[in-house]
């Protein structure tokens, strides 16, 4: 088991913080790809494939049009609620990624990673952290959607802003209107975080056996991270679609979905109307979120981690 002294001195609950840090500093620059990503991922939502009009040629397209009819900064729809839900899912999630390697759980004796349970450790930290911040994916993927009329795909919420949002749940159903489809990311989340903190974890090992970057970890964080980043995007586009189409659709006033009844069923309905090419729509747009995401994301935790211990040792 490898762990290392200044990884000792923490006091419970550092990683946790440091997590949600390093996730919203990556969430700032990777969000305008994340509205881009949703809007063609309702494009055609239900229709046969080659029987609707594409709006949204390709993702290049899709930013010009955006920032064409709705401005600049329509490219940053949804960033207050996105930048919540990357402090609690990372927050949570690399802080028992992090805990769970200080104090041996998925590493072997010689501090390599140990797959399965770092699947298992990895999967769960996902879903509960996609659970605690469902609220805020619910209203980011609800703001990323609304456009101008000459280019709107998908159901339109016509909010007025993030509080606007958050306000009318609220009132429409209480708790368990701010929490409606909250099961919709937990595939999502189990697959995509297994994958990327699993492979992020199986690379730097790799990485650090070739001994290329000898005393720097940043280096060696950055590359191990890009290879998780490229892994996950491919791996979760499927349940991401799912959860975009979940989250977005009309409700009537009992909270039950317009379009779907739930993940089986959307999942049996994309697939049968829009085949399986429904299923990984946005899935270039996705890779340029997640891949940087995850890069930007771990390189932060890696230079927050160094600057906290430099930090205590001064005060120490």
């Amino acid at each position: 088991m490898s762990t290392t002294s200044s990884s000792d001195k923490k006091p419970p609950g550092v990683e946790y913080v440091i997590g949600g840090l390093a996730a919203a500093g990556a969430g700032f620059f990777t969000n305008p790809v994340d509205v881009v990503k949703v809007r063609l991922q309702l494009q055609g939502e239900l229709e046969a494939r080659g029987s609707y009009k594409k709006i949204y040629k390709n993702t290049l397209h899709a930013a010009y049009l955006i920032v064409k009819h709705e401005g600049l900064f329509a490219l940053q729809a949804g960033l207050v609620p996105a930048l919540g839900f990357q402090v609690v899912l990372n927050g949570i999630r690399l802080g028992m990624y992090k805990s769970a390697q200080r104090y041996g759980l998925i590493v072997d004796d010689q501090g390599n990673t140990n797959v399965l349970r770092t699947v298992l450790v990895t999967g769960l930290a996902g879903c509960v952290g996609a659970a605690a911040g469902s609220p805020f994916y619910l209203v980011k993927t609800q703001l990323q959607s609304q456009s101008a009329t000459s280019i709107a795909v998908g159901y339109q919420h016509s909010y007025s802003g993030s509080w606007d949002a958050f306000k009318s749940l609220w009132v429409e159903g209480g708790v368990a209107g701010l929490y409606r489809g909250w099961h919709a990311g937990l595939p999502r989340l189990f697959v995509g975080s297994a994958t990327q903190l699993t492979t992020f974890g199986l690379a730097s090992d790799w990485l650090r056996s070739l001994d290329i970057f000898p005393d720097r970890p940043i280096l060696l964080t950055f590359f191990a991270s890009a290879i998780g980043g490229s892994c996950v995007a491919v791996a979760m586009q499927p349940f991401d679609v799912l959860a975009t189409r979940l989250y977005n659709q009309q409700t009537d006033p009992t909270g039950k979905g317009a379009l779907y009844k739930g993940l089986g069923d959307a999942l049996v309905k994309i697939f049968r109307t829009e085949g399986l090419t429904g299923l990984y729509k946005g899935t270039f747009p996705t890779w340029m979120r997640i891949a940087p995401h995850t890069v930007l994301c771990l390189v932060f935790y890696e230079k927050l981690d160094q600057l906290y211990d430099k930090f205590r040792i001064r005060i120490d």
